[in-house]
């Protein structure tokens, strides 16, 4: 005897094979203190998924990358994770969007995406 798989299980089914196919999550941690990120630059594949992490060591930050759509509050008493797939090659600067101090407009990095 033949049986159907209901709606759910048959999703469920679609999604466990879907996510067997994407590598697994890359994690790469950014250190954001008064007026720096580090690294300055974080380089991934195009495709590949990844979190960052990002931790305040000194205050509340902001992390912001237009070009991708990500924006994110950092607090020093906290891991902000940032998930993302980046779809295409370039360089993404990230900033920090919460003023800071004198020098919070020299508060950046990228991201670099390569094929």
């Amino acid at each position: 005897m033949r049986r159907l798989l209901s709606g759910a299980a048959l999703i469920a089914l679609l999604a466990t094979a879907a996510a067997a196919d994407l590598p697994p999550e890359r994690h790469v941690t950014v250190i954001a203190e008064k007026f720096d990120f580090t690294p300055e630059t974080v380089t991934l594949k195009k495709g590949e998924p990844v979190v960052l992490e990002i931790v305040s060591i000194d205050r509340v930050h902001g992390f912001v990358i237009p070009e991708l759509g990500v924006r994110a509050e950092v607090s020093p008493s906290a891991t902000t994770e940032v998930h993302l797939v980046p779809q295409r090659v370039g360089r993404f600067v990230f900033r920090c969007d919460k003023f800071c101090g004198d020098g919070h407009e020299e508060m950046e990095g990228a991201i670099v995406v390569e094929e």
